[in-house]
């Protein structure tokens, strides 16, 4: 398949987005592409380009397929990230897991998330 352009690729994830995950999950995975669309907008390095539209296209055929529901990460992607993508993907994974404690633990206690010794 032919690499999209970044608008319309952008726009053909938030739209699956809106198709295919609950209101929260959108929310939250919306706020993320916007971030990592905007913070690539000025690249200008060709290989970081294919690289990033290649990924967020297969993002999107995943997200399209329902074959991505209970998958787990692939340990040669996890080994080739940056720390600072590293870093991005444990925030991802803290916001996520901070949604499941607030939906379904009823002793959750948000102001306590976070914090040492808790």
């Amino acid at each position: 398949m032919a690499l999209l352009p970044p608008i319309p690729l952008y726009r053909r994830i938030l739209r699956t987005h809106r198709k295919k995950l609950p209101p929260q999950e959108r929310l939250l995975g919306d706020e993320y592409v916007k971030a990592e669309f905007r913070a690539h907008q000025k690249i200008d390095n060709p290989v970081h380009i294919i690289g990033f539209l290649s990924e967020w296209q297969k993002y999107a055929q995943m997200l399209e397929g329902d074959t991505w529901k209970g998958e787990k990460f692939d340990k040669q992607k996890l080994d080739k990230l940056s720390d600072q993508q590293i870093s991005q993907l444990y925030e991802l994974m803290q916001a996520i897991r901070k949604q499941e404690l607030e939906e379904n633990d009823p002793e959750f206690d948000p102001e306590k998330w976070n914090k040492p010794n808790n």
